[in-house]
This record gives structure tokens, sequence and C-alpha cells, in this order.
């Protein structure tokens, strides 16, 4: 390796880079410090929903990089997503201006640049910005993503999830955070004793813990995130009238002030595109490519349950023709699950000023192929607008590595005018439709009795059973004599699947055993179906946690089939068809 020279170098990654199909480019190889503009680096469009990294110490060039790539992608006519933290995405909507320095960059990679705008999609959360409202429904949101918001531990992600169980058995719409709030008081409260109890596994201190944390989160503002109407996660697979990809920039003005809300909103992004698109295959290009900014904040005191829900996702999602970049500062703030699925790697510059960095670097060194290049002194010394890369060929094999110095954008690098935004924002067709937030009756209404319980099936599609008509709004147990014998027996499952031990809660009696088997003998056999749908439901307990994993069990049941929530714990709901 050592005895290559440079020519040899040359070829190699002449010949690693030779592709057939479309391809996003890159920029060209650096070889023995000298710029070769006849080595074009590229990644293959095909490739680009097998992930991947793009990471580098601050101020290394990773926002522009990524702005560069969505460029292309929505040439191509691939949608892309963006969050934009520093506010500098923006620029996408305005076309930059040339000048010498610019000139001389481009023409050394051979790059046929000319300023152009593109189709930008301004988002904000809860309307926390200049965008298009987004917001999620409590519901929707589930109990792990929230659970993450709140800091919770285990033993409360696991409680939270019986209250969102209770909830979505029985047609308590939890559309706020003041729905969310009244079912816990609801349970708390001297009306609620029985059916607390009911829930085994959930205690009143653990309850009131979680309400606690609940008016935290109002007191922080947080409670606009979550409402009606509930932003369509399809919106960002849409393209412009001219072909061109829509770039969704999604404005994040206040990420000091809540980084968990950002990581964990975009995990639900994702989740509901997960659980949304169909099976795709092997595409001749992606339906989006989603880059994920700060991706070190999704992972930072991570709960179990929430680390597996993220690595299933990331190793699914491909196949739904989905490609997610993680963006951060080393390879080391991803876990090795999630990091060992990232083919395409883009490493700017890494500094190693303390021994902490100089470790970081040796980890990010070890994993990359063998290459021509000593690593670990390209790495510290690469400059701004440089990175190693390897990305996966069109056969699947990872290409040579190559220090590349990249392509500029075609935008402007950095914010677009307010007054651009504000009138891209009021022109767009979105806004009609998510702009005023709306409170319809859900299960504050219910439990406060402000107004009566429907009768017909609640929202989703579930039927609502028990407090919906003669529980929690009258202040009443559960009623119902064999559907009580089903909730018991859940309840004794969920406590014994929880606490580890048998559940304190009665058997039924023999005489409730015989009704019960009398009213269930005319049920037909279950058939492949019904078993299928059974092991598909053990499959996903445990991603689900502790919590859900009885309720995925019982799937195959008339009360299983009351609540099917997603890998993140996200309702099953399809709502806006």
């Amino acid at each position: 390796m050592a005895n290559k020279t440079t020519s040899e170098k040359l070829a190699t990654l002449q010949k690693g880079y030779t592709l057939e199909g479309a391809t996003i480019e890159l920029g060209a190889a650096i070889i023995d410090g000298e710029l070769h503009k006849d080595a074009p680096v590229r990644l293959p469009l095909s490739m680009m929903n097998r992930h991947g990294l793009v990471a580098g110490a601050t101020g290394t060039g990773k926002t522009v990089t990524l702005h560069m790539m969505a460029e292309q992608l929505s040439t191509a006519g691939v949608p892309v997503f963006l969050a934009d933290i520093k506010g500098d995405l923006s620029g996408l909507a305005t076309a930059a201006t040339g000048s010498e320095k610019l000139t001389a960059r481009t023409e050394g990679i051979g790059q046929a640049w000319q300023g152009r705008t593109f189709p930008v999609e301004f988002l904000a959360l809860g309307g926390d910005g200049n965008g298009v409202p987004v917001r999620a429904t409590v519901s929707s949101f589930g109990p792990i993503l929230l659970s993450r918001i709140m800091e919770l531990n285990d033993t409360q992600e696991s409680s939270l999830q019986l209250v969102f169980y209770f909830a979505d058995k029985n047609g308590l719409e939890l559309i706020d955070l003041k729905d969310l709030r009244a079912v816990i008081q609801f349970l708390t409260s001297a009306e609620g004793k029985d059916q607390l109890e009911e829930l085994g596994g959930l205690s009143k201190a653990t309850a009131g813990v979680i309400l606690r944390e609940l008016v935290s989160l109002e007191a922080q503002g947080l409670e606009k995130f979550f409402g009606e109407p509930e932003f369509d996660t399809a919106e960002l697979l849409r393209t412009a009238p001219d072909g061109r990809g829509v770039i969704t920039c999604l404005e994040l003005p206040t990420l000091q002030t809540k980084p968990m809300l950002f990581s964990t909103f975009l995990m639900w992004l994702l989740a509901d595109l997960f659980e949304d698109l169909p099976e795709a295959g092997d595409l001749d290009k992606p339906k989006l490519v989603f880059f994920l900014d700060e991706a070190h904040l999704l992972f930072n005191d991570a709960s179990k349950a929430f680390l597996e829900a993220i690595t299933t996702t990331v190793r699914l999602i491909r196949s739904k023709g989905v490609g997610i970049f993680f963006v951060t500062q080393t390879p080391k703030d991803v876990p090795a699950e999630v990091l060992g699925q990232l083919a395409n790697r883009v490493q700017h510059a890494l500094r190693a000023f303390t021994p902490e960095d100089a470790k970081a670097l040796k980890a990010t060194v070890s994993t990359f192929p063998m290459s021509d290049y000593d690593l670990e002194e390209t790495l510290t010394s690469a400059g701004i607008g440089e990175a190693v890369i390897t990305v996966m060929n069109e056969k699947g094999a990872p290409t040579p590595v190559a220090l590349t110095r990249l392509r500029a954008p075609e935008s402007v690098m950095g914010p677009s005018d307010e007054a651009l935004v504000r009138s891209t924002v009021a022109g767009s067709a979105l806004l009609a439709k998510y702009g005023t937030a709306v409170d319809n009756h859900s299960a504050f209404e219910k439990l406060s009795g402000k107004a009566a319980a429907p009768t017909g099936p609640a929202a989703g599609g579930s039927v609502p059973r028990g407090p919906v008509q003669g529980g929690p709004v009258q202040g009443g147990p559960v009623q119902g004599g064999a559907g009580q014998d089903d909730v018991d027996a859940e309840a004794r499952r969920i406590e014994e699947e929880i606490l580890g031990r048998p559940s304190s809660r009665p058997a039924p009696s023999a005489e409730t055993r015989r009704r019960t088997s009398a009213e269930n003998a005319p049920a037909p056999r279950p058939g492949a179906g019904d078993s299928m749908v059974g092991d598909i439901g053990g499959m996903l307990g445990g991603a689900l946690g502790g919590g859900l994993k009885s309720m995925a069990r019982s799937i195959g049941t008339q009360l299983g089939r009351e609540l099917l929530r997603g890998v993140f714990g996200t309702s099953s709901r399809r709502r806006r068809r």
C-alpha cells in the first residue's frame, strides 16, 4: 500500500467510482496532496436508501455538505427532509451569486456551477418559527417517544404505556396534553381508584410523577406541539410541478432550549413514515432522503426500548425506499447497532486536542476500510469543505476511501431573506390545511363532562368500551360481564409482565369461567391468519417495551385488536385518506 505511486492510487479511485446509474456528485479526489478533477467521487442514487453518516468537528462543513446533497437530490426528483437548526438552510430558496474565489474552486473540481433556487417548504414545530405548523396528537406520538421527552425512567415509561392502553381501550382520544393530563388525573382521583387498581402495574405514586412531568411540559410551552390538525407525513414525499423533489425544511429556532423535543419529534416523523409506506424493494432512486442533524441528541441517555425502536426503524425503513443520513460530530455518537447499518460515509475533519479527542479519532479510523491514506493524519489535516468518503457502489460493495474536495452549493450558503421565507410560507398549499389549530371533542371533554360522550366508534377506528359511556364520564368502574373478564385477565397479564411476579388480582370465579366459556363457544377456531397476527405481535413486543409486550401478544383477540401500536408505540390509526 505504501509503495503505490500517485498514478496507481489515481487509477484505483477512478475505477472505484466509475458507476453506471444516476449519481450524486460529491467532489473530486485529493491524492498525495494534489487535487484531481479527473477522479470524481460519486454516490449512486440507488444506494442512498442504504443510509449514511455525515460527521466532523464543528465548523468543518457538515451543514454545507448536506445542503449540497439536498440540491442534487431535488434535481433528481427525490424529496428531501432537513432540520434547519442554525437557520442556514433556508438559503436553498435563494440563488447564490458567483465570485472569483468560488469560480476557482468549482473549476478546480470540474463542477459546472451556476446559481439557482430550489423548491422549499418551510415547517415549524407547532408554529414555533417561520413555517407551516407541524403538530402530532399525543395518541399517535405514543408512550415511548413521549417518555423520552419527559425523561421518564423505564418503570415510569411502562406505566405511561398502561395509561395509553387504558385510554385506547376505552375510546378516550388523546389529542393534546390536557387530554392525557385528564386521564391521569381521573386514574389518581377517588372516582378512578378502582380502575387504577385494575391496571395492576400502575401505582398511584408513579401516576403522580408522570402527571407532574406533564404539567412541567405545559409550563415550558410544549403543549402547542401536540394537537390537531395532525401533520400527514406523506406531505414529505411531494415533488414540484417541474418534477424536482420538494425540500422540506423544518425550522428549529429554539433548539437550544428544547433539544430533546427536536430529536424525538424527528423520530416520530420517521416512525409515522415507517408505518405508512408499503414495501418498495430496490429502487432506482429513493422515495425520500431524511437528514437527521445533531444525531447525538437522539441517543444520549436513551432507554433500551427507545434504542431498540430506532435500530428497528433504521434497519427496516430501507426497504420502503427511505434513506436516513445521521449528521453528528463523531461516529461514536451513534450506537454500534445503528452505525453498522450506515453504508455511506462522509467524514469531515476531526480534532485531537484532548485524550478523549484522540480516542475518538482512533475509533473513527477503525470504522473505515483499508486505504491508501494515513487516515489519522488525513482526518486531522483536512481543510474546511474536504472530507474522507467511502460509499456503497451499485454492486453493494464499499468504494475506495477518498479524500475529497466537495462541490459547492448552487443556492445561498446561509439564511434567505426573512421576507422571502414568510412569503413562501404564506403561499404554501399546506398552510390552509395545517395553519389553524383545532380543539376537537376528546378525552378532556369526556372526562370533565363538558359534552356527552359519543356512542359511535372512537377516533382511529377502535370501538369504545367501558368508560366511554358508563365509566370515567360517570365516575364508575368499567362495566360489562365477559368484557370485564377480558379486562381483568389483561390487567393480570400486564402486572405479571411488568412486576415480574404473580398478579395480586383474584382469578375469576368458576361461575364466571363457565359463563365466559359458554359465551365464547360459538367463536370459530383461529385460522392461519390469526396465528400470523399473533406471531407479529410477539415480535413487536420486544421493541414496544415491557408494558405493551403482553398486549402485542393478544393481537389475535378482540381486546388485542383494540390496540396495535408500532415499534415506537406510535398509533397505527390510518386516518387522513
